[in-house]
């Protein structure tokens, strides 16, 4: 079958382009229904089969991407850019089913999926497409393999989290056009994220050094959505974050992310005593940390969500549950946990080429190798 065959075979046109389909969905609508149409659950099944065979074939180079006949050359106010499993697992349960009144079902609830969305008050998920989401992860264990060093990503600063926290954390509590405030921004992960993702940004970052590195990344990334970033130099603790807003026009952001340092694990100043990880003790830092949810806490809009990624510490021996602490501390400012999701990680800056040493020291010592922290989802009441 040549590709005017096919053309005329399908009545759709359809490309292929980063696993995604560009399909001329009014023309598909109508070849379903006419295949819906058929008496036949035989016959229907074939129809079905060669579109699956068809849509195989673009993997297979066995047709020019470039003809103008069969294969749109680009997205267009009458197409619709559709997962391609997604939209062959679609196809094969309608193959797969045994009466024809299961095969119409399928056929009408693949049409409401490609003509009607349902998203909830917090995302863009279309729930009508809810198999085309499997890159968004919905267990409490995550293990990556690696950081996303994509982009203008960096992961040469101490403490730094993986840009894939921020990109699943966006994408699950908030829409495209909303605001997200990071209170620790370090190097910039989560306004990078931002805009890569459609979200504007603020960040605030206590070293000065640090924030105007920061700002310079951040505006290396390209920006398709054409967001806001902004980056206030200040202490999360004091910073009078209502005000700086409202000077931008803005009156609450719809999600909070915050890394806070581990207390002491890794110092990021000599002698700045509004640093979290100069706190002289586990009780002045959880004492600092309470100060920057109260102060943070009153721009982000009622029922929305506060994202926390920490991890624990040991101290002489003793395993300090820094997750824990600091998520009483949360719910203590009227927030109801949603979420615990744990984390691996396989190497820190500090441990890196010390495996043997640490596994040494944890034989000796009694106690176990940090390999997780926490990323912990609380909802403002």
């Amino acid at each position: 079958m040549n590709n005017r065959e096919m053309s005329e075979y399908l009545n759709f046109e359809v490309s292929l382009e980063n696993n995604e389909l560009i399909i001329s969905i009014k023309h598909f609508i109508n070849r379903l229904n006419e295949i819906k149409s058929k008496n036949s659950n035989k016959e229907i099944k074939k129809e079905i089969s060669q579109i699956i065979h068809l849509i195989n074939q673009l993997d297979s180079n066995l047709f020019d991407l470039n003809n103008n006949g069969f294969l749109l050359k680009e997205k267009n106010e009458y197409s619709l850019l559709i997962n391609k499993d997604y939209f062959l697992d679609e196809l094969l349960q309608i193959k797969d089913s045994q009466t024809i009144e299961r095969v119409q079902y399928y056929i009408d609830r693949l049409i409401k999926g490609f003509t009607e969305v349902k998203t909830n008050k917090y995302n863009d998920i279309n729930l009508n497409r809810w198999k085309e989401y499997n890159h968004i992860l919905t267990d409490s264990l995550w293990l990556f393999d690696k950081r996303d060093n994509s982009g203008v990503h960096v992961g040469d600063y101490w403490g730094n989290f993986v840009p894939q926290i921020p990109n699943q954390m966006l994408q699950r509590y908030t829409k495209k056009g909303e605001w997200v405030l990071d209170g620790f921004l370090g190097l910039g992960t989560t306004l990078i994220e931002c805009k890569r993702l459609g979200r504007n940004g603020i960040g605030i970052e206590l070293n000065p050094l640090v924030a105007k590195k920061a700002e310079k990344i951040i505006n290396l990334e390209k920006n398709p959505s054409n967001v806001q970033t902004l980056v206030f130099t200040g202490d999360s603790q004091k910073l009078d974050i209502k005000k700086r807003i409202e000077e931008k026009h803005l009156e609450k952001v719809q999600l909070i992310i915050l890394h806070p340092p581990y207390h002491d694990i890794i110092k990021f100043s000599e002698d700045n005593p509004d640093d979290l990880s100069n706190a002289e003790s586990t009780e002045e830092f959880i004492k600092m940390f309470d100060n920057v949810i109260k102060n943070l806490t009153q721009v982000l809009e009622q029922g929305r969500y506060l994202v926390l990624v920490i991890g624990d510490k040991y101290s002489k021996g003793e395993w300090i549950p820094l997750g824990f602490l600091t998520m009483n501390e949360v719910i203590k400012n009227d927030y109801t946990l949603v979420s615990i999701i744990v984390k691996n990680f396989k190497e820190t800056k500090g441990k890196r080429q010390q495996h043997e040493l640490w596994r040494y020291r944890a034989l000796t010592g009694g106690f176990y190798v940090f390999k997780h922290e926490y990323v912990m989802v609380f909802k403002k009441n």
